[in-house]
């Protein structure tokens, strides 16, 4: 289930994107998390299971006209795998099902498994226009 980032969320946020390469750096990981707060088509939510579960990882979405860029997806070490990679990429899908999901140089193989593995779906969940 995906929560919209909100300024109380802050120190949970940048915890889970210090895990990503490129903002290692805390005066990077401020810039990005400023774009994410400040600029309307630049979404950051945070990932957790459940209600009331604890919150396991975020993901940062640039949003276009057609399209939903995933340019981070960022989960703790606990839970890592694909299963939850593609549990946070379906939620994201069912918030924008209109938007083709993308991804950037990082995140483009895993949006292309998670949108091969709808189209193999047999329940059809499959609702891209392709």
């Amino acid at each position: 289930m995906l929560t919209k980032y909100k300024n109380d969320y802050a120190k949970i946020a940048m915890g889970f994107l210090s895990f990503v390469p490129d903002l290692k750096d805390m005066d990077h990981l401020k810039t990005e998390l400023r774009l994410y707060t400040e600029d309307n088509t630049h979404l950051l939510y945070l990932y957790r299971e459940a209600i009331g579960s604890d919150f396991e990882g975020v993901v940062g979405v640039e949003l276009g006209a057609e399209f939903a860029l995933v340019r981070h997806l960022s989960l703790s070490p606990a839970v890592r795998d694909t299963a939850t990679q593609f549990a946070v990429l379906a939620d994201l899908q069912h918030l924008y099902p209109d938007r083709k999901l993308m991804g950037t140089l990082e995140t483009a193989p895993l949006i292309a498994a998670f949108n091969q593995r709808r189209k193999e779906d047999p329940d059809g969940t499959d609702t891209s226009a392709e």
